[in-house]
């Protein structure tokens, strides 16, 4: 069994901002239009009028100040509400791919490494581009790695899940190293006519690099351990996907969109990751209070806040737990991997972090590291 490693990180930033104030101004038209639209049967009670959005009610209720985005000028459309994507030929790469290869090519650099030193790519996200080929294989064909490449999905918890399988290929040496790409192009599933959710999410794409502890450059972070979790919730859902053609569904039916009981998520899902975090840390012989810092999942500000508190006994600063989501939203599973990119290279050697997802499933995955 090899010793294994996060040797680097790689991110993607898309090109467009959406600032809180012009998503609210965009809302408020669109709410504007359709109440006006269907004013008798909202007089008559049959219809419930849209509310108006404010800056002040998504940064109470999430944290979040901006997102970036793919496309931008659909989505602030009041006439569209959504991503103005263009349809690419086959002969063309994808847009998922082409996001993945960037993210990737920056985790390979400040690793120091070519494609050639690669023998896997897992293309782990909330939501596939398509159903095969494989996401993975054509990122994995882009770079030029010689070996083979899977897509997986386990919502926002994707890229935790996908570190236990790299981690598990390198330890056990069906592998030498293994590139996990996180491409969330999450403004494509989000429904921005939604007042309770329309300012949730935002797109990017995460990289990480894991191989051998051996061949890791110094200051890689070993991964001393990683645990996933499940249960069965419908409180977070999406319900697209192939069949919907086959029953007969209007494709601008609600729950064809991201939707979600967000009350009964925050109050089930953060005892459920205070708990999980503590016995994975227990199972190391470690206690939360010794843990250097915690890169949680970017959901939402009050989540993290709360689950910090409850594992450190106290309010946990933001030199404890970084928080990006004001910048870049909830990226699913690329959230915590970017809270990590952008927060560690202040980590000394022998100091102990957190990586923990928690999502739609539900699940949790979490991943102990201690910087060489």
């Amino acid at each position: 069994m090899h010793r294994v490693a996060i040797s680097s990180t790689g991110l993607y930033i898309p090109p467009h901002v959406i600032t809180n104030e012009e998503l609210v101004a965009s809302f408020n038209c669109f709410a504007a239009q359709e109440n006006k639209e269907h004013a008798v049967a909202i007089a008559a009670g049959t219809r419930q009028p849209i509310p108006q959005s404010s800056i002040e009610f998504i940064e109470k209720a999430s944290g979040i100040k901006q997102r970036y985005v793919m496309e931008k000028s659909g989505i602030l459309d009041p006439q569209r509400m959504r991503p103005r994507l263009q349809v690419r030929p086959d002969s063309e790469i994808s847009l998922m791919a082409e996001i993945g290869v960037a993210a990737a090519r920056d985790a390979l650099a400040r690793a120091g490494r070519q494609p050639e030193d690669i023998d896997g790519v897992i293309c782990a996200c909330a939501n596939m581009q398509r159903a095969y080929p494989a996401m993975a294989v054509e990122i994995q064909t882009a770079l030029g790695i010689q070996g083979f490449g899977f897509d997986m999905n386990v919502a926002c918890s994707s890229a935790t899940f996908a570190i236990e399988m790299a981690v598990n290929a390198v330890k056990t040496g069906s592998a030498r190293a293994i590139l996990v790409v996180d491409p969330e192009i999450t403004s494509s599933h989000l429904a921005w006519k939604d007042r309770d959710c329309h300012f949730i999410f935002g797109d990017v794409c995460t990289a990480i690099l894991i191989e051998r502890l051996e061949n890791a450059p110094a200051g890689a972070f070993e991964v001393l351990g990683t645990r996933l979790l499940t249960t069965f919730s419908n409180n977070i859902r999406n319900n697209a996907g192939y069949m919907w053609r086959s029953e007969d569904r209007n494709p601008d039916d609600r729950d064809l969109l991201f939707y979600q009981e967000g009350r009964k998520v925050f109050k089930e899902v953060c005892p459920m990751a205070v708990e999980h975090i503590t016995s994975h840390l227990a199972a190391h012989g470690l206690a939360p209070d010794g843990v250097r810092r915690f890169w949680l999942h970017q959901a939402n500000l009050a989540m993290n806040q709360l689950i910090s508190r409850r594992l450190l006994g106290r309010d946990a600063t933001p030199d404890d737990a970084p928080v990006i989501l004001n910048e870049f939203a909830n990226t699913a599973s690329a959230g915590s991997i970017i809270a990590f990119h952008r927060h560690h290279d202040d980590i000394q050697a022998g100091d102990v972090g957190v990586i923990c997802s928690f999502g739609a499933g539900y699940s949790i995955g979490s991943v102990v590291l201690r910087r060489t």
